[in-house]
């Protein structure tokens, strides 16, 4: 596939619509149409709700642009690649739709604010199902690379109640910025899940995070080259929080200073989710009395799930 930018480079056109003669307008907008009413007979409204304003807007996008057919051609060939390097352990569609800021957009949308509830961010493309469940206080890095991190904090319902009993997945990366899916040969390490004890605490060891590019060598990543965009996320660590009557929460907390907080590939970060990582020196003893030999670090991070309803 060319890169993106090779179709589009000499074939810049004239958006106004003041240039588009009135009767090829016409013609654009009656096709529009017939297409709306194509989904007329659509038994479900809200399917034939969702078709119709996506017609509306991709025609829209085609017209305003005056896309050239050999751009559609390369969009075309664009997604064939996406689909073909998506695998059990790679979902190049997710990543597409996390640098376009769809999927923030869309979890913006159906995670409403609601009062100090901890706020939600992107799920990304490494979740995996079947992660081993470990106690409280274990290490879910299972011999992943990296400067060892102790994480803790509670969880509680919006009014403050403790959740005995909450799940908490966690996922990460190691410090090389891979994730062990990314490795091909099977091994599980740097995700887990706990679940909190009867006063709603949790305590985990793992990696502190490190920055890392999103994979880049398919064709989000040409993608993300041919219009200038770094792939690199700032440091993170994902969770994914359940409780039963409470709003599911997937989010991330992020490094206090580190520079791509601002310049984050998939626009994950948000302010509030920002934490400090203490560091701490080897030797330092840990809360827990694991013995290190060298440098780690920690950090508290509470959690407050939003209603079901909310």
């Amino acid at each position: 596939m060319s890169e993106l930018g090779d179709k589009t480079r000499d074939s810049v056109r004239d958006p106004d619509p003041a240039t588009v003669p009135a009767e090829q307008q016409a013609r654009e907008a009656d096709l529009v149409e017939r297409v709306v009413r194509s989904f007329d007979a659509c038994a479900d409204p809200r399917l034939r709700q969702v078709m119709v304003a996506l017609v509306r807007h991709l025609h829209a996008f085609l017209r305003e642009v005056r896309l050239t057919e050999a751009e559609w051609a390369a969009a075309i060939e664009f997604l064939t690649q996406a689909g073909h390097i998506t695998d059990d352990k790679r979902q190049e569609f997710i990543l597409l739709s996390d640098v376009l800021g769809a999927s923030m957009q869309t979890i913006a949308i159906n995670n409403e604010a609601y009062g100090d509830a901890t706020e939600a961010t992107v799920v990304g493309p490494f979740f995996v199902e079947g992660s081993p469940e470990i106690p409280i206080g274990g290490d879910m890095s299972f011999g992943a690379g990296g400067e060892p991190c102790l994480v803790e904090g509670t969880v509680t319902d919006s009014a403050g109640t403790p959740l005995a009993g909450a799940r908490i997945e966690v996922w990460e990366a190691d410090g090389d910025g891979l994730y062990d899916v990314q490795y091909g040969d099977g091994r599980v390490a740097a995700r887990a899940h706990l679940f909190t004890d009867e006063h709603g605490y949790y305590r985990f060891w793992g990696v502190t995070p490190t920055p890392y590019p999103i994979p880049h060598d398919g064709p989000v990543g040409r993608m993300l080259k041919a219009v200038g965009r770094s792939p690199y996320r700032a440091s993170h660590l994902h969770f994914m929080v359940t409780y039963e009557g409470c709003r599911r929460l997937v989010t991330h907390i992020f490094v206090e200073g580190d520079e791509l907080l601002d310049k984050d590939s998939v626009f994950g970060v948000k302010d509030s989710l920002v934490r400090r990582f203490v560091r701490q020196t080897a030797g330092t003893p840990a809360p827990d009395g694991r013995s290190l030999d060298g440098d780690w670090s920690k950090v508290r991070f509470d959690i407050m799930l939003a209603p079901e309803n909310a």
